[in-house]
């Protein structure tokens, strides 16, 4: 079975979160976000909480590669906001729809988010842009999951770059390097010779095994 990633990730809204979105960069978040499903999908299992801005960003990245995604990624959904689902859930076949907590938001987030964090073990979490969201769900993770690796992407902005400062993390190209298929590469130990596989049954357990072989 694949090794898990952890997404998080939003588009600052401005009225929501001035301080946020006076960092972030929009562009950056949505190409971070694609370049995350061409390094991951195939290879790794993703799981993220449902926003309305991310999903139709994953959904549009997945259909245009050539695995079974519905089963490499997994999608956790809070019923308090199952009036403004984007329609893009209903292509995912692998949701993870979590009861609301009466008319209670924080505490709707916090239940689907523990349910995320205790029912699967990570590899990793990557963090990209957002708002004061990211930082909760990165307190939540490390609780659960602390010998994962943490990935905050401090060139979307937002929130992520306010994580990396706390973090003190030290890797510059989290900061400044563009190119974020190769800095995804990097940080989640995924060979570019690793195969694509259409489902995660289909992957073998031993890495050489999913390699292709070198010419030459």
């Amino acid at each position: 079975m694949a090794d898990t990633i952890f997404l998080s990730a939003s588009v600052p809204d401005p009225r929501r979160s001035p301080r946020f979105a006076e960092t972030a960069d929009s562009v950056a978040i949505t190409a971070a976000v694609t370049a995350l499903m061409y390094v991951t999908l195939g290879r790794r299992m993703l799981v993220w909480g449902g926003h309305p801005a991310i999903t139709p960003m994953i959904w549009v990245a997945a259909e245009s590669m050539d695995v079974d995604y519905a089963t490499w990624v997994k999608l956790f959904q809070s019923k308090f906001f199952e009036d403004d689902f984007p329609e893009e859930n209903a292509r995912f076949g692998n949701v993870v729809f979590v009861d609301a907590v009466g008319n209670d938001r924080g505490a709707s987030l916090h239940l689907m988010r523990e349910r995320m964090f205790r029912e699967q073990q990570f590899q990793a979490a990557v963090f990209i842009g957002g708002m004061d969201g990211i930082l909760d769900e990165y307190e939540l993770f490390h609780r659960y999951q602390p010998t994962a690796d943490v990935v905050p992407v401090a060139s979307t902005g937002g929130a992520a770059l306010e994580l990396a400062n706390r973090l003190a993390t030290p890797a510059q190209d989290l900061r400044e390097d563009l190119d974020y298929v190769a800095l995804f590469h990097r940080h989640l130990h995924i060979q570019t010779r690793e195969r694509r596989f259409r489902k995660p049954m289909d992957q073998p357990a031993a890495l050489a095994d999913r390699l292709y072989e070198r010419r030459g």
